[in-house]
């Protein structure tokens, strides 16, 4: 049996898939910048918060690490709605990949935070540096320096994991691909496409991060390293 490709029965379908794609990077970033915010902030207060703060962050960890982010999404999604607050798949679908990626990223800037030796802060206080100042310049922006590579590859995969939003309908990439594929009938080609699509995502999110690092870590730029 010979199977015959014929992409030109997705010709007419390019502004959906363009629209598909940029929904999925819209997704993908206000669910980055969220969960970053949401994520550094716990992982904080896993560091240095009192016993209960730390109980209640350790718990939101392990049961977002240790469940699909599908059934996360359902529950966010459904569950909502049977507490009598409709909201749209796409807001939902925002709400979960943010929790979901918080309580990655925590746990990576929790490894930061470990990696900066108690020496540095006591050559902080010494200087008369107040605790705000020691926290951001001596703690939390070399930690956010050292993990930024596994940052950058935890959202490019959270921009790949989006895609499991469709089953929500969240109008993303992979959602409009079941729709095209549905219409035409052709699966293999619409399905080839659509890895394309995301493989030229992966590499604009990492340019983006790459060119973002660049602006942000004035240092490692000055010392001629990468990230």
């Amino acid at each position: 049996m010979t199977y015959t490709f014929d992409f030109s029965a997705l010709l007419p379908y390019w502004p959906d898939f363009l629209w598909g794609a940029v929904l999925t990077l819209q997704l993908s970033a206000v669910a980055t910048v969220a969960g970053f915010i949401v994520g550094t902030l716990c992982a904080i207060g896993r560091a240095d918060g009192s016993p209960v703060v730390k109980a209640i962050v350790a718990a939101y960890v392990e049961v977002i690490r240790n469940t699909p982010l599908l059934v996360q999404v359902f529950i966010i999604y459904f569950g909502i709605a049977t507490l009598g607050i409709r909201v749209s798949a796409n807001l939902a679908a925002m709400i979960a990949l943010t929790v979901n990626v918080g309580a990655y990223t925590c746990e990576i800037v929790r490894a930061g935070l470990q990696s900066i030796h108690r020496s540095q802060v006591e050559a902080a206080e010494c200087l008369g540096l107040s605790k705000p100042q020691i926290y951001w310049h001596v703690i939390v922006r070399p930690a956010i320096e050292r993990v930024y590579p596994s940052l950058t590859s935890q959202y490019v995969l959270l921009m790949l994991a989006s895609s499991i939003t469709s089953q929500i309908s969240a109008e993303e990439l992979t959602a409009v691909a079941n729709r095209i594929q549905s219409g035409t009938f052709r699966a293999f080609e619409t399905y080839i496409v659509v890895g394309l699509i995301y493989l030229v995502l992966s590499f604009v999110m990492r340019g983006a991060f790459t060119a973002f690092a660049q602006a942000a870590f004035t240092r490692r730029r000055k010392l001629g390293t990468t990230l």
